[in-house]
């Protein structure tokens, strides 16, 4: 009889998982996060993937990975507190509810987090439709710290928390580490840079939540306080996760909309999400004028995948010139023919919003050309 030849679907600390075979060259990707030492050749990814995908179409579901600082939170160093922010430390039985009940205290990392509004609500409807992942860059300690606030009862996230020390690379993201098929992944993240160029059609970016005065270092920006220093906060209502969690729910039933029969194997979530992302400035023609260099093929691919139509120059079928000031004859040609004529801030509005903005609050006022006398 011919013994069967074991084919190494994976090792636990450089021993094969399926015949105990001690191997001497490291293979595959790690997955430290849901086994110290566990790593998967591509062939038994590829399969834990298809198995996995099955499950998730049965309970109609897909999968969210979801960062965590600025997209569900905010954490600040205890010493970088201001002097306005004091008043965080010494919350009372006067303190605003809300913020008794989304600000902590962690003594033992000396951070304090601030909660994002309305996640606790986006968390348990998006996990009726999604199998969600977490995946930061920062530490483990710290990540693990983060999700015990976010999900106490151990409901949404299970093991999959994906950590620095689990990325293949130190300061970049990738959905290799993430057992489940590009074609059912959405991911939820502030930062756009850190996603390779594949994954990037698979990102939804989030405006970015900046609770604590320290973001002015983050940001390099000074001359503005931030939400704490104010007393403020964003929304419940009608604030980033509310409405992203409309966008994320429109894109769920899209994809598994039974009129297109009730074998989903063949669907790509990508393609769904250009489909919505491409209907929020559709029908716009845009001209970009005294736009910086260094911004002007960022945004414009921003206006293409908005579903617009970007052109060189100007004609009469141009609907929008974006500029940051009206001293261009462009700009004039705009005001004249009844343009809008807009700020770039337009179009980042449109993209973290998810919808047209009004085109009056973005306007750029024209400069007429001084005559000589």
């Amino acid at each position: 009889m011919k013994k069967d030849i074991c084919t190494h679907p994976g090792t636990i600390v450089g021993m094969c998982f399926k015949c105990g075979e001690k191997m001497d060259k490291k293979i595959g990707v790690a997955f430290r996060y849901i086994h110290k030492g566990l790593r998967l050749t591509k062939d038994e990814i590829t399969r834990l993937r298809e198995r996995d995908l099955n499950n998730q179409f049965s309970q109609k579901k897909l999968c969210l990975v979801l960062d965590l600082d600025h997209t569900l939170l905010h954490s600040t160093q205890i010493t970088d507190l201001t002097q306005e922010e004091g008043y965080l430390m010494n919350q009372s039985e006067h303190t605003q509810d809300a913020l008794r009940e989304s600000l902590f205290k962690l003594d033992s990392i000396q951070m304090l987090t601030k909660l994002r509004p309305f996640v606790h609500t986006f968390l348990k409807e998006a996990s009726e439709l999604f199998e969600m992942y977490i995946y930061t860059r920062g530490g483990r300690a710290y990540a693990l710290e983060m999700v015990n606030l976010l999900d106490p009862k151990k409901v949404y996230f299970d093991s999959r928390v994906i950590a620095l020390t689990d990325c293949p690379k130190k300061h970049h993201k990738t959905l290799d580490v993430v057992l489940v098929q590009e074609t059912a992944v959405l991911i939820l993240d502030d930062t756009e840079r850190v996603w390779g160029k594949k994954d990037k059609e698979n990102l939804i970016l989030m405006e970015r939540y900046h609770f604590f005065a320290s973001s002015r270092k983050e940001l390099r920006c000074r001359g503005y306080k931030s939400l704490s220093e104010l007393k403020l906060d964003e929304s419940e209502v009608d604030g980033a996760l509310a409405r992203i969690l409309q966008v994320l729910k429109r894109i769920h039933h899209m994809f598994f909309d039974l009129e297109l029969g009730d074998d989903f194997t063949g669907r790509d979530v990508r393609q769904v999400l250009g489909t919505v992302r491409g209907e929020i400035l559709k029908g716009c023609k845009i001209f970009f004028c005294r736009v910086l260099a260094t911004e002007f093929h960022r945004l414009w691919k921003m206006a293409e995948r908005l579903g617009a139509k970007c052109v060189t120059d100007v004609d009469m079928s141009v609907t929008h010139v974006i500029s940051v000031d009206g001293g261009h004859d462009r700009c004039r040609w705009a005001a004249q023919e009844n343009k809008f004529l807009v700020q770039p801030r337009w179009l980042e509005a449109a993209n973290y919003l998810w919808k047209r903005q009004p085109e009056e609050i973005f306007s750029v006022i024209v400069k007429e050309i001084k005559e000589n006398t």
